[in-house]
């Protein structure tokens, strides 16, 4: 491999929605400076297709509609989540939802209005938006600014801290034999969530079919994890409420038109189980297990304005289910059946990440997280995601500022190791163990032991035991792993990140000892919610090779100043 070092004031790993527009307010925010930022985006896939926003959204899910504030958002997702939020979080990035929404809309995006011009809403905290190429709007206003490189098809996979203080990062360009040893003087992270932790809804060929990009390995969290960067609530998993093979989103059809959840005989189940969004998961899985199943969302008897706006709508994100209503039945005609999927880890849709501060700073000096990889701040979404990255950048500019010009901090001797680990794979004789193989040995352990679409979502102390055993076996096989060219050593370092992702989640499964979000977390030894113990955030940190837990006290109500000291 050829060796590049690069040195560039501000690191961007991650080149989706929060990556983005970190990049884009950083390059905004230098241009008004006497100073100008140097700033450099890397992304494994490429900025302009690369993200959650890959193929599209019909709708920004949080923004502050007429007569809402952003408290009542901070309520809302406070909620949803029985209690354990950050409010501190929420609240900024609530004051924020529709500024970055116009600024897109500036961008080009377009966002539905009514006959006096006003955005059409889809509910209390939604509008509607032609969505389709959204990331290609956010990546060619990156690829515009002067003072942003952008390095495309490159894969990070180490972090370089000295004394819990971020220098640069580590990375391999897929496409051309590249090693990049990146020095910078402050690092953003917002490489998303983890999906393909657990076995997928539809094995084999069609595993990639799953509502969270398959791509997304829990890279960040696993490089911070690592280096002992503090996370929290692992335990709050995701699990999406989908349409069944599709897996296309739900949303769309219960706040859109209206449809209700219903069993094979018709009755209406939401309203017994609770309508939070675990909740519309857990009666679902109980109605199942009830023998009440399929399960479905009633459309049956739409008008054809309903059913037309349907169709539009999904070829914005999910074109795979109107070929589905055009090629069998209608929405109109039948009622569309619903399934969950397997759980993810993702700090947009719930709490897991990264333990920041109010200007999204990681417990790792110089480090930031914005978008999913950032936890504390459930049901951000896009627009969440734009605030975040908002912040970070702001924040990691004005750290830049303060701590004055880079200097080499990345020796000679790293570089040669992290090479030598590269090489090694390269170097392996060909072995009995595949990626391919020991991925889905992975899953089968979590879909067993840890609470999967196979236990229903439901785990027991013995079980999580279990699978942390033989995660911990998985983990050792990698070693053994061969590799013919860089893109199958990418490969290999993405099951080591989900196999690091795994041992958290079981550490937090564990940790959290009572069921307060069914289905999310289940725990079968202590099946009710218990607010005297746990009505705290379960945090973690890497300590000498073992995952030690951290139990936090809430933020205060109304709370909005918090931080934590390094």
């Amino acid at each position: 491999m050829k060796i590049e070092r690069l040195k560039t004031d501000l690191l961007i790993i991650g080149g989706g929605t929060a990556g983005c527009y970190a990049a884009i307010t950083a390059a905004q925010n230098a241009s008004q400076d006497a100073a100008n930022l140097k700033i450099l985006v890397v992304e494994k896939a490429n900025i302009k297709r690369s993200g959650c926003l890959a193929a599209g959204v019909n709708a920004l899910n949080a923004y502050i509609t007429e007569g809402r504030t952003p408290r009542d958002y901070v309520e809302y997702a406070k909620k949803d989540a029985d209690g354990i939020v950050r409010e501190d979080l929420l609240y900024t990035i609530s004051e924020r939802f529709n500024e970055v929404t116009a600024h897109l809309e500036k961008l080009g995006l377009v966002i539905l209005k009514d006959k006096d011009g006003k955005y059409v809403t889809r509910g209390n905290r939604n509008i509607k938006i032609n969505g389709e190429n959204i990331k290609p709007i956010l990546a060619d206003a990156v690829k515009k600014l002067p003072n942003v490189t952008v390095l495309n098809h490159v894969n990070i996979f180490d972090f370089s801290v000295h004394s819990n203080k971020i220098d640069g990062a580590f990375g391999f360009g897929i496409e051309n034999d590249t090693f990049y040893a990146i020095e910078a003087g402050a690092v953003i992270i917002a490489t998303g969530g983890a999906a393909g932790l657990y076995r997928p809804n539809n094995p084999g060929f069609s595993r990639h079919k799953m509502w969270y990009p398959p791509f997304n390995t829990g890279a960040g969290y696993a490089m911070g994890i690592r280096h002992g960067a503090e996370m929290t609530t692992f335990e709050m998993r995701f699990i999406a409420l989908r349409c069944k093979d599709t897996i296309a989103p739900t949303g769309t059809l219960a706040q859109g038109v209206g449809a209700k959840q219903v069993n094979s005989l018709g009755e209406v189940y939401e309203t017994k189980y609770g309508i939070s969004t675990s909740e519309r998961v857990y009666g679902t899985v109980a109605e199942n297990l009830e023998g009440h199943g399929p399960c479905y969302l009633r459309t049956e008897g739409i008008s054809p304005e309903q059913e037309e706006s349907l169709l539009k709508a999904y070829l914005n994100m999910a074109p795979s289910q109107t070929i589905r209503w055009l090629e069998n039945e209608t929405p109109s005609k039948a009622n569309v059946e619903i399934e969950g999927t397997e759980p993810y880890i993702v700090g947009g849709h719930t709490a897991s990440g990264y333990w920041v501060d109010t200007k999204r700073a990681t417990t790792i000096q110089g480090l930031y997280a914005a978008g999913d990889v950032a936890g504390g701040a459930p049901q951000k979404y896009v627009t969440g995601a734009l605030a975040e990255g908002e912040i970070a950048a702001k924040a990691a500019a004005d750290y830049i500022r303060k701590n004055g010009t880079i200097t080499a901090k990345i020796s000679v001797n790293e570089i040669a190791s992290h090479i030598a680990e590269i090489e090694k794979y390269l170097r392996n004789e060909k072995s009995s163990q595949t990626t391919e193989n020991l991925e889905e040995a992975m899953q089968v352990v979590m879909d067993s032991y840890a609470g999967g679409i196979k236990t229903g979502y439901r785990y027991s102390e013995n079980q999580l035991n279990q699978a942390k055993k033989e995660i911990e076996i998985i983990e050792k096989l990698t070693d053994e792993l061969s590799a013919a060219n860089l893109q199958e050593v990418m490969y290999i370092y993405e099951l080591k990140e989900r196999l690091t992702v795994c041992k958290s989640v079981i550490a937090h499964l564990a940790a959290r000892r009572e069921t307060r979000w069914h289905s999310f977390a289940e725990n079968l030894d202590y099946p009710e919610k218990d607010n005297v113990n746990f009505r705290k955030y379960v945090n973690s940190r890497l300590e000498n090779g073992e995952i030690k837990i951290i139990l936090r006290e809430l933020t205060a109500e109304g709370q909005r100043n918090y931080e934590h000291q390094h």
